[in-house]
């Protein structure tokens, strides 16, 4: 009598751990709020300018993003270009200066119980070029990724891309004499054109 008795204690503990167990696994987790900070390096547009411009240009620039909520990514993004990029023959133009670029990502993916460190992301950027001749602004669309592809304690490493559709704000003024004349090339942005496009793939650091 006292074994069957007991072996019911025991049926009813292990039926209790079971689904304390299993209310524990399906329960969901709500991430935090701030989940880190990403330091950003764009290997690609330093290539690509180079390229295009023969050599003549180079363009480097760091990013950094705050992560809320697994799902809100505002961002600042400043960088350095410069070179020569028009040579005739009368005439050279060197053009150089900074560049600074806000605004926020936004990850549309439906957030799983737990938060994922990979991340599809699409957003805007207001951007304004710093050089002696003239202050430009412009608008950008952005889409792309980024995917942890390493992890150590507390910190861990990303790579990812981002395309851009760039929109010039700053309209050039017509009969204006050389000394008044509009930058050919805008640092941040590229020559000068109403339409502007460009890729980044950055590696990054997250702490």
């Amino acid at each position: 009598m006292k074994r069957k008795r007991l072996c019911n204690i025991l049926l009813i503990l292990l039926m209790g751990t079971t689904a304390l167990w299993a209310n524990d696994s399906t329960q969901t987790v709500k991430p935090s709020v701030y989940q880190g900070v990403l330091l950003k390096l764009d290997i690609a547009t330093p290539a690509i300018v180079a390229g295009v411009s023969k050599g003549k240009m180079q363009n480097y620039e760091l990013a950094l993003n705050v992560r809320l909520a697994d799902r809100f990514y505002p961002t600042l993004e400043v960088g350095y270009a410069g070179g020569r990029t028009h040579k005739g023959d009368s005439i050279q133009y060197n053009a150089h200066g900074g560049f600074l670029r806000v605004g926020c990502d936004i990850n549309p993916l439906k957030k799983s119980a737990a938060a994922s460190p990979h991340a599809l992301l699409v957003g805007i950027r207001v951007g304004t070029g710093m050089q002696a001749a003239k202050t430009d602004c412009w608008g950008e669309l952005v889409a792309g990724c980024q995917v942890e592809v390493a992890k150590v304690k507390n910190t861990a490493f990303y790579m990812g891309w981002q395309g851009r559709l760039k929109v010039l704000f700053t309209p050039d003024k017509k009969n204006l004499t050389a000394d008044q004349m509009a930058p050919i090339y805008i640092p941040g942005y590229g020559h000068r054109h109403h339409l502007a496009w460009g890729l980044s793939y950055h590696l990054g650091w997250k702490f």
